[in-house]
């Protein structure tokens, strides 16, 4: 096949598939900046017109709360930044939608809207309060992210000193509430330790929201192949993510050596903008693409993802695989600014020999069928309660 021809199969394929990003931090700009999701924007990753760009019909916003933000103040900045996503979906009620079950995702397709979806990265945020998870259940949220880089106080995480040895038994409380709410597990951030203990206790498939393979590149947020493989022996799925570090081993390494450095800028960063996390994420961004443009840092291509991508296929099968971006919340990858460019996932996982089968799988369909089965366990446990 001529490579004009490939490129047109693609973007057929791609834009006739459901196209579900699992991870986004957008919810910060909308928080911190009062950013209207309505107009295209130079800075940041996504907005309207380049998820539609990009054929992207639904997305999980991640509530993302600073590890340092604890107890009400937690929850208050999870709250806080929900009502800020629901706010614009209620501007922008043409182009968006809030889907709560995959009912509501398929209705949006038909109705040619882009599905919003709540999820929580970082359990501290319930403030360990089970009627906490509820309300935020109530409210819309469909995932919860266990841990952010550091040990909540009933799950340890994979950037911190282990307290706990996995799940408390509180923890394992959090998880069968999960379960009975339909809200799915999210593995992302969490220790190896804490990750076998969710797979045990939970009746639920879990995800991983935006992780990449061990294998390729070596950081503790990413799974291993024997992760990968236990977590979708349950019916799971892993979601690659973007980010350079966990993408490219070459960019982790030379990372590290310019940790002073980068602890300084982070330093110079809260000093500009306090807690303002979106012009601190974007600043990163920034010294990410310089670093790159003096040789500090090796350029990572969009390539890298569709590496991650079939090494996971290879790993566990085409039916447990999908991708969660990290926009507007890590470093991107030379081709993959921002969430127009989405398409050439397509064409790449194609060059590769997926068929279009396979290809829908990833790009959606895998994840609209974890949101089902939370759904149906989460029926049949409060059947079982009766």
């Amino acid at each position: 096949m001529r490579a004009d021809e490939l490129s047109s199969r693609a973007r057929a394929i791609h834009f006739s598939s459901l196209v579900f990003d699992t991870h986004a931090d957008t919810a910060q700009r909308l928080f911190f900046d009062g950013f209207d999701l309505g107009e295209r924007n130079n800075e940041g990753c996504i907005d309207i017109p380049r998820l539609r760009e990009g054929g992207v019909g639904a997305v999980f916003f991640a509530l993302w709360v600073p590890v340092e933000i604890t107890g009400e103040a937690a929850t208050r900045r999870a709250r806080g930044l929900l009502d800020s996503v629901v706010k614009q979906i209620k501007i922008h009620g043409r182009a968006l939608t809030l889907a709560t079950s995959s009912k509501e995702i398929r209705t949006a397709r038909a109705e040619n809207k882009i599905a919003v979806l709540l999820g929580i990265e970082g359990g501290h945020a319930i403030d360990n309060d089970l009627a906490i998870l509820r309300d935020f259940h109530a409210c819309g949220v469909r995932y919860m992210t266990l841990t952010h880089n550091t040990a909540t106080d009933w799950a340890d995480s994979s950037n911190d000193t282990p307290r706990h040895n996995g799940l408390t038994e509180f923890g394992k409380q959090v998880i069968r509430e999960m379960n009975a709410l339909g809200i799915v597990v999210d593995v992302s951030h969490v220790s190896d330790a804490t990750f076998y203990d969710v797979l045990e206790t939970s009746r639920a498939p879990a995800i991983a929201s935006h992780s990449c393979c061990r294998a390729l590149c070596d950081a503790p947020r990413n799974l291993d192949d024997a992760m990968i493989r236990a977590l979708t022996s349950r019916g799971g799925v892993i979601h690659i993510t973007f980010h350079d570090g966990f993408l490219s081993q070459e960019y982790a390494n030379a990372a590290r050596t310019l940790a002073s450095e980068n602890d300084s800028r982070e330093q110079a960063a809260e000093d500009a903008f306090g807690e303002n996390e979106a012009r601190k994420m974007i600043a990163g961004q920034r010294w990410s693409d310089e670093s790159i443009r003096t040789g500090k840092l090796p350029q990572v291509s969009w390539e890298k993802i569709v590496d991650h991508i079939e090494h996971a296929v290879g790993v566990a099968g085409a039916d447990h695989v999908g991708f969660g971006s990290d926009f507007d919340g890590a470093f991107m990858p030379a081709g993959m600014e921002d969430a127009s460019m989405v398409p050439i996932l397509t064409e790449g996982l194609l060059r590769r020999g997926f068929g279009e089968a396979e290809t829908k799988k990833i790009l959606g369909e895998n994840t609209l069928r974890v949101l089902d089965d939370a759904e149906k366990v989460g029926q049949l446990l409060r059947s079982e309660k009766f």
